[in-house]
């Protein structure tokens, strides 16, 4: 095992002071840094506050031969074991106004600022577009990855392009919106270019009018008192943070990683077979061709939802969430997964779909 290193923001072998600064510490107990709560430890932990560190922190990964893991906000991962190599904390901070016109403004934010925090600036500064994605978990650099989505708007929508790191290379690339090949919950970061580059800002290209998306249906029903031209902005995130706080746990009180599986798509005439024998379902059309699937209903109706299992269980609002009350070990929560998945293939032929990626 390499022995600690020692950092200094000024390039010299001390902090101006004189006094050396541990940058990469040794068997660092990770469970505060997953919303899952899951007790694991990293080989090497390093936290990097400007792009000066991470670079840092990728040369000493690649001189020691160390596998990288790059931790944002926790929120959307299952840590099955102690980590081996170095784990590097993305904390990288800042806001910048890139450019505007009539219409939009285009915001560069860092990649480690937290993302409920970038929803509440923009609404105080009327930047319009984010207050559909209110109250979501995480940092800014994770969510192009998942190109996170709720309440009818994706990440996607408001998207103008990030800046990444080649991981190998060390060199800074430029990824325009195609370039990210977003999908449902899913990017090129997730497929062939998994682990390859790292997220250090991301652009957003956003109204300077409201530009309200109302089309989700428990966000109408929320709303049905109002009338559509006197609905603001201000008033949907408020309206979204507290449907989310109503059935989706803090992680803070009850570990969790927020919905645990993607809503399945599937054809179309899949779902009007299942249809037939289960009128109740809950679905919403993709296209002419194929139907999303509400993953809750699913699980619900197969007898999860509540369900506790040792130390993890269903949460009993929700039955998309898995929580982690007992800081169990992330193969427990995985179990539990594998098991609520099959149950559902075996009664619906659907199959479920993790949305946490699962490390080692």
């Amino acid at each position: 095992m390499p022995p600690p290193v020692y950092y200094t923001n000024c390039n010299s072998a001390a902090a101006p002071d004189g006094i050396p600064v541990p940058l990469f510490l040794p068997n660092f107990d990770l469970q505060h840094l997953n919303t899952l709560g899951v007790p694991v430890k990293a080989q090497f932990y390093v936290s990097v506050t400007s792009e000066e560190e991470l670079l840092e922190a990728l040369r000493y990964a690649r001189n020691e031969k160390l596998p990288l893991f790059i931790l944002g906000g926790g929120s959307n991962i299952v840590l099955c074991d102690d980590l081996p190599g170095l784990v590097v904390h993305i904390r990288l901070q800042g806001k910048t106004l890139v450019a505007e016109d009539n219409e939009f403004v285009w915001l560069r934010v860092a990649a480690g600022e937290n993302w409920h925090e970038l929803v509440e600036y923009c609404l105080d500064f009327h930047y319009w577009g984010l207050e559909n994605l209110s109250l979501i978990p995480g940092s800014v650099g994770a969510a192009p990855i998942q190109n996170i989505g709720a309440y009818g708007v994706e990440l996607k929508d408001v998207f103008e392009e990030l800046t990444a790191i080649d991981i190998r290379s060390g060199l800074p690339v430029t990824f325009t919106r195609d370039s990210c090949e977003f999908g449902y919950r899913d990017s090129i970061f997730k497929g062939r270019l998994r682990d390859q580059y790292l997220i250090t800002a991301v652009t957003f290209k956003l109204h300077k009018q409201p530009h309200l998306v109302l089309s989700y249906p428990a966000l109408r029903e929320a709303l049905a008192a109002h009338a559509d031209d006197a609905i603001t902005p201000r008033q949907v995130s408020q309206v979204i943070c507290e449907i989310r706080r109503n059935k989706l746990p803090d992680p803070a009180q009850i570990p969790n990683v927020g919905s645990f599986f993607k809503n399945p798509v599937i054809p179309a005439t899949q779902y009007e077979s299942l249809r037939a024998n289960h009128p109740q379902l809950v679905a919403y059309p993709v296209d002419d061709q194929q139907v999303k699937l509400a993953a809750a209903w699913l699980i619900d109706n197969a007898g999860w939802r509540g369900q506790v299992c040792g130390p993890v269980a269903v949460h009993g609002q929700q039955a998309l969430v898995l929580t982690n009350p007992g800081h169990a070990k992330g193969h427990e929560v995985v179990a539990l997964a594998e098991k609520i998945q099959l149950s559902v293939f075996e009664k619906y032929g659907v199959a479920l779909e993790p949305e946490p990626r699962f490390y080692p």
